[in-house]
């Protein structure tokens, strides 16, 4: 019998499985994909690694956290400068100085600082009720309907008057030229792509794919004295309490006979009228990658509603959803032999260097 079964080979599985096993225990690790890594998974198509699930780059300034990491990989020296597009005028992000000059035409801080302060003054809302108010308090009027309003709108399915205010904190302003859009100590992406990260991570430990735990739950938890699981809350339990809302991702990715489509790997769409909200071109991962070889990979990225079959990406984390995860999360706590975790299992967005930091504490937690 094993010590634990774990549920999805994603980066919290597998940190988790790593550390258990490197305690002495007996771990199997299952996935219903046909492949470990979850949604960082990478592959090889035309010698350019892949992001199969949507762009992923790691960042963080949890130095224990990213020791970590580069004990399983080689990271390369990737800075994700994202450009927004809208109706072809292109700004950089985060919102910059760059920015700052193409949107209005000033030159110095002060005439930008300026600028966003006039604009804030104008449409001020002592108290924002809602995504727009919060954004256009933080940032103006301009900057909002050209680079946040579409894009979080075509993100979320909703209006941005629809969505709770604090689905944004806050929005990065700078008041320099530094497109670097993560405010990050470590930054990178693996050499060898995510899905050999993973590999080194579930080393020595026994994995078996095309597995659906809830699908014969009762014979895959006899396996195991606890089980580790990661898949959505609500439905581990069926739906009984109804189900939570998540967006989803669909991508259509292809292959293009050119060398260089759009010159950088991530470029938002941040209009109306284009559906997607944004194009990959995966081959701008890699450090110092200009324009290698004759071809080249994009992925059109579009947000969706997620229905029954479709893969969750983002917990829809407003106050009606919040409440119903409570109410999971009391039935959880009566699992005594069952750990949720991760991004479904907690129903919370987590980037990598957290969803590395929460297994690492729980799994030290739990073998100590």
């Amino acid at each position: 019998m094993y010590d634990y079964l774990i549920v999805g080979a994603g980066l919290y599985g597998a940190v988790f499985a790593h550390e258990a096993t490197a305690a002495g225990k007996h771990c199997l690790v299952i996935d219903k994909r046909g492949h470990i890594a979850g949604n960082i998974y990478t592959e090889d198509v035309e010698g350019i690694a892949v992001h199969r699930y949507g762009a992923h780059i790691f960042h963080t300034n949890n130095k224990q956290v990213w020791d970590y990491v580069n004990r399983f990989a080689t990271f390369n020296r990737y800075t994700n400068s994202p450009v927004a597009n809208y109706k072809g005028e292109l700004y950089n992000m985060p919102f910059n100085m760059n920015t700052f000059n193409k949107m209005w035409g000033v030159v110095t801080p002060a005439e930008a600082q300026a600028k966003i302060q006039e604009q804030r003054a104008a449409h001020y809302t002592p108290h924002p009720k809602n995504l727009e108010e919060q954004a256009i308090n933080l940032v103006g009027v301009d900057i909002y309907e050209k680079l946040v309003k579409h894009y979080t709108e075509k993100q979320w399915g909703r209006p941005c008057t629809a969505l709770p205010a604090f689905i944004i904190q806050r929005l990065p302003v700078r008041l320099t030229f530094d497109n670097n859009y993560f405010n990050a100590l470590y930054q990178g992406i693996p050499n060898e792509g995510y899905t050999a990260l993973v590999a080194h991570l579930l080393d020595g430990v026994d994995v078996c794919l095309h597995t659906d735990y809830l699908a014969d739950r009762e014979s895959l938890a006899k396996t195991a004295r606890k089980v580790v699981y990661t898949g959505p809350i609500d439905a581990y339990f069926d739906y009984r309490l109804g189900a939570l809302q998540y967006r989803s991702v669909r991508f259509e990715t292809e292959t293009l006979d050119m060398p260089n489509y759009q010159g950088n790997a991530v470029i938002n769409y941040t209009d109306a009228e284009t559906p997607f909200t944004r194009i990959i071109e995966h081959k701008h991962f890699v450090f110092g990658s200009t324009e290698p070889g004759t071809k080249t990979v994009i992925s059109r990225e579009y947000s969706a509603e997620w229905q029954p079959g479709d893969e969750p990406y983002y917990p829809v984390n407003d106050e009606t959803n919040g409440a119903l995860y409570a109410r999971y999360r009391k039935l959880a706590d009566n699992e005594p032999d069952v750990l949720f975790g991760g991004r479904l299992g907690e129903y919370k967005y987590y980037d990598m260097d957290r969803v590395i930091e929460v297994a690492l504490q729980r799994a030290h937690a739990e073998l100590a």
